[in-house]
């Protein structure tokens, strides 16, 4: 597969830098959501640290539950005493007991083994006021002389603000960031939209300035492991500045297997079923509270899935070997009540509001069904961000709005919201979105620091949605 090859091509071009063979600060690994970079990054990883040249190296991300992942996966892979988890005193009960397992945790800078090859941590951890002054007092410079890391890898690199990156970047002369495009920036609603605070530099990721540095190779993933390939043309809408982007599975790899249904719950999951995206229009249900705050349609949600799963059903996928893509022959099936890995169902939605709407659905189904934390769960668009599940349900981020609002509008808030689904995404609205995104005022189209090329917003949204399959129904409300 053709991330094998970019992989090898990144590995490469890393080792020549550390051996001092070529004159690289960054390497950049652009990748689409779902394209398989923890294996890649996990690769990396261990190719530096086998390299004779490099004594040590750190790798950041933004959330604890992006680095708790990273710590299993890089111990599993190079051994549990190489690796070490820096955490927050406060954080630290809340580690995982299988993180324990594949990597050394501790809080404090001198409980860090002096002879740690691998430090992961968050970028705020890190980049903690005189921490790694402290660490490099601790354990002395690495290979390079000068630093105390050969190598600062960064994860979801696209997602990490400028701010929070400039307190790291001295931790290594080389830096390798891998991440999506697409990613959202980590936000709150302020007077900047982007940031949250006005102090800090809208620029929301660090990779963005680096575009035309001679001392920075970009790489991109051509395909994507995540989608059936009925996603492939939702996928492809999202990135149509790059030169190809494929998927890994093939047709009927992906299936959603339930048999009792009726009337329109049928048509919509054998429609969900088939991988292509499927956008319902709900009509003729009570008022929302507010346009992105809608109870009835959430409602109506609870309704479609209490369906579902009193029908029973089941996820079947294709199996494949690590970094090849070639089919194994062999088929994983799951289902409520198997304990499968990635949640079943993950409802999605813009606003707390209405994901405290949404947890009041999941629990209700819980109880009605048996059901666990894994099988099905509410969620923030922004909270889920880098996640994995079969099935998603999620609310247009624009349904019954009136404008297009920095908020909702954002390409990035709508790529997490389509993108996390393994086999199908369901995603509802009120009626007027085709009105909506036809007359609404136009708007700036590129935020500051948005990566990549982008539309107009309308554009944007018109162009994602001609991707999805269409369905109408008229809800009979009690």
């Amino acid at each position: 597969m053709r991330n094998s090859a970019v992989a090898d091509h990144a590995s490469g071009v890393l080792l020549d830098a550390l051996s001092g063979d070529v004159e690289v600060n960054r390497i950049l690994l652009k990748a689409a959501a779902g394209a398989g970079k923890s294996y890649v990054l996990r690769r990396l990883v261990a190719d530096a640290v086998a390299h004779p040249r490099c004594r040590r190296v750190a790798l950041i991300a933004f959330q604890n539950r992006q680095v708790w992942p990273l710590a299993i996966a890089v111990g599993r892979e190079l051994g549990r005493d190489r690796v070490c988890l820096f955490v927050a005193k406060d954080m630290q009960p809340q580690v995982p007991d299988e993180v324990h397992q594949h990597a050394v945790v501790v809080s404090a800078t001198a409980a860090v083994p002096t002879d740690v090859e691998v430090l992961i941590a968050t970028s705020h951890k890190l980049g903690a006021f005189t921490t790694l002054t402290q660490l490099l007092a601790r354990f002395g410079p690495a290979a390079n002389g000068a630093a105390a890391f050969d190598v600062l890898f960064v994860d979801e690199a696209w997602q990490l603000p400028h701010h929070l990156f400039d307190r790291v970047s001295g931790a290594a002369p080389i830096h390798l960031g891998v991440g999506d495009v697409g990613q959202l920036p980590p936000l709150e609603v302020g007077q900047n939209p982007w940031r949250g605070d006005p102090r800090h530099n809208p620029f929301r990721a660090w990779p963005t300035e680096y575009d035309e540095d001679a001392r920075t190779v970009p790489l991109e993933l051509p395909a994507v492991w995540r989608p059936a390939a009925g996603q492939l043309n939702l996928w492809r809408a999202f990135y149509p500045e790059w030169g190809e982007l494929h998927c890994v599975a093939a047709p009927e790899d992906r299936r959603l297997v339930v048999q009792g249904l009726s009337g329109v719950s049928t048509d919509v999951w054998t429609q969900v079923g088939t991988g292509v995206p499927t956008l319902l229009e709900v009509d003729g249900l009570p008022d929302p509270e507010a346009a992105d705050v809608d109870l009835p349609l959430m409602q109506y949600v609870e309704s479609l899935l209490d369906e579902l799963f009193t029908a029973g059903f089941a996820l079947e996928q294709a199996t494949y070997a690590d970094g090849t893509g070639t089919p194994t022959g062999e088929t994983i099936t799951t289902a409520p009540g198997a304990g499968s890995g990635d949640p079943l169902v993950a409802i999605l939605a813009t606003r707390n509001q209405a994901v405290d709407d949404a947890t009041d659905v999941v629990e209700r189904l819980r109880e009605r069904h048996g059901l666990t934390e894994t099988e099905i769960l509410a969620s923030t668009v922004d909270r889920w961000q880098g996640q994995t599940n079969g099935i998603t349900i999620a609310v247009h981020p624009l349904t019954g709005a009136s404008k297009l609002d920095e908020f909702n509008s954002a390409f990035g808030r709508l790529a997490v919201a389509c993108t996390r689904a393994t086999h199908g995404l369901l995603m509802v609205t009120r009626p007027g979105l085709d009105q909506l995104l036809g007359e609404a005022p136009a708007r700036p189209g590129t935020p500051f620091g948005e990566p990549g090329n982008r539309h107009l917003p309308r554009q944007t949204h018109q162009r994602i949605l001609a991707t999805f399959a269409r369905g109408k129904v008229t809800a009979c409300p009690d």
